[in-house]
């Protein structure tokens, strides 16, 4: 039997006329129907062949094989429903499959492998595009562990190829999450995922959905390999300048060395992190720690964007990337492809009218964006790593007055603050994330008084608390005006809403709110 099945998977490894190849189609339906135990008991080795071949003719270049290899495999997954279903009839019935959904699933994910691999080499220079095609494939691969962990491998050397070393990280930690979701399932690591919360919320968000399938049973991962790719993480965080990071990794790595009773790692575990300790009071001290920039691009034009067409993201930039840099980054990444003629930026941060714009150009909206937090979550955030750690949202403020410019004096000066909301938290296996909320806020002239001056007294208060005082810094602090949109200081604010002929014009709390930042 297994020398004719041989022969047959011949002819699909072949190629072959469209009117042989429909014989063989049939031939090999018969086969399906009739030799179900041949390929679906014990070793699943030949039913693998045999959807490898018909996974690689769903991308023949003819759609009548297309069409043949796509009923050919729905018929070799109904087949193998069937046959479980008779003898292993207790598993499916605690499962309660829901055979269309699982087909519909399946069908899906397979579409986005072929799409992504398609793909790949279109947007090899595109390195966001890149990350964001092999992130897809990984989540396609979700009830496959090693394929996953292959892809997500694959994400963290294009991003240590561009030195984006957080998002590099990240990628091993959610394969240190995976493995460890293994072990939880073989019973040797009962935290899983789970264990990895207090790093980031996407890890177990995304790890814990694995599908417990064969793909699980082709696997065999240890607590070596999880130890190996959580000191990997490691070192890419170190280098990510994340030192806080490490102290939540090496809380996963030494039980496991206090387990084995290996003390020289476990001197070495202590000895990096009393070293890492040491670099956060030393950057904490001097300051010079930069943690990355943030903006939001937009992108419009049908004609040459396609589904990236009105989608918004979030990018992740390092250091302190200024708007001008990533402005050039990617207008020269898009002129590349579509040519310098058909693509314009849009530098300003106000609503995008589609339909006014052209349709034959690629337009790219970029504004610079600053984490955004509540009252609530200021006070517990109070370090400036926290304050660019696990970040989901943002904010841009655009000023505006009622009578039409963009600026006026200080008792017309409004603002319209957007706060966006990404999919997941930063920093994550991509450095960037799309935009699924919007809100606004309009704030009124005494509003935008009361929020100039709380930003400037944070400001003065970073300047004066630090442990070494930077006397240059707070020279520009002091002499700077507060407002750059007006040149308004702190009392053209008090002249302007709390001298006595103004002051009962504005509403009570906010006038005492005032108030309040001067003291």
């Amino acid at each position: 039997m297994k020398k004719i099945f041989e022969i047959l998977l011949s002819f699909l490894q072949t190629s072959q006329s469209e009117t042989l190849q429909k014989h063989i189609f049939s031939i090999w339906r018969s086969f399906i129907r009739k030799f179900q135990a041949v390929l679906f008991r014990g070793n699943a080795k030949l039913c693998g062949d045999l959807c490898y071949e018909i996974l690689r003719c769903c991308n023949s270049r003819l759609s009548s094989t297309r069409k043949e290899a796509c009923a050919l495999l729905y018929l070799l997954m109904r087949s193998n429903f069937e046959y479980s279903r008779k003898t292993s009839f207790t598993r499916v019935h605690l499962q309660k499959t829901n055979f269309p959904l699982e087909v519909k699933d399946l069908t899906k994910r397979i579409r986005t492998v072929l799409m992504a691999t398609a793909q790949l080499k279109e947007h090899e220079k595109n390195p966001e595009m890149l990350v964001d095609l092999q992130y897809c494939l990984a989540k396609s691969y979700a009830s496959t562990p090693e394929l996953r962990k292959t892809w997500l491998e694959s994400m963290a050397k294009a991003h240590l190829r561009t030195k984006d070393y957080s998002e590099a990280a990240h990628c091993y930690l959610h394969i240190s999450a995976l493995v460890s979701e293994y072990l939880r399932r073989r019973g040797t690591y009962p935290q899983g995922c789970a264990a990895f919360h207090m790093i980031s919320p996407n890890i177990q968000t995304e790890e814990s959905s694995i599908k417990d399938d064969s793909g699980m049973q082709d696997v065999h991962y240890t607590d070596s390999t999880l130890i190996e790719n959580l000191e990997q993480a490691a070192r890419i965080i170190e280098q990510a300048e994340r030192y806080e990071v490490l102290g939540d990794i090496y809380k996963l790595i030494i039980p496991m060395y206090e387990v084995a009773r290996d003390f020289e790692r476990l001197s070495e575990s202590y000895r990096k992190l009393f070293e890492a300790y040491n670099k956060i009071v030393e950057v904490m001290h001097s300051g010079k720690r930069l943690l990355g920039k943030y903006y939001r691009v937009a992108f419009y034009g049908q004609a040459h964007f396609d589904e990236e067409n009105g989608k918004e993201y979030i990018y992740k930039e390092p250091k302190v990337t200024n708007l001008s840099e990533i402005c050039d980054r990617l207008f020269n990444l898009y002129t590349y492809r579509y040519g310098k003629e058909n693509v314009k930026l849009i530098m300003d941060s106000k609503k995008v009218n589609v339909d006014e714009l052209d349709p034959k150009y690629a337009f790219i909206q970029v504004t610079y964006v600053t984490p955004y937090f509540t009252k609530e979550e200021s006070k517990e955030r109070l370090t400036e790593f926290e304050r660019n750690n696990n970040i989901q949202r943002f904010m841009f403020e655009t000023p505006f007055t009622k009578n039409g410019p963009a600026h006026g004096s200080i008792t017309e000066q409004y603002k319209l603050r957007t706060i966006l909301t990404t999919s997941h938290t930063f920093p994550y296996v991509k450095k960037r994330i799309e935009i699924i909320e919007h809100t606004e806020q309009e704030l009124s002239p005494i509003e935008v008084a009361i929020d100039e001056l709380h930003n400037k007294v944070i400001d003065l208060q970073e300047v004066v608390r630090a442990v070494t005082p930077d006397v240059k810094k707070l020279h520009l602090n002091l002499q700077g005006c507060v407002s750059t949109q007006v040149h308004a200081g702190p009392l053209a604010y008090a002249e302007a809403f709390l001298s006595k002929d103004k002051v009962n014009k504005y509403p009570v709390g906010k006038v005492a709110a005032l108030k309040d930042v001067f003291k």
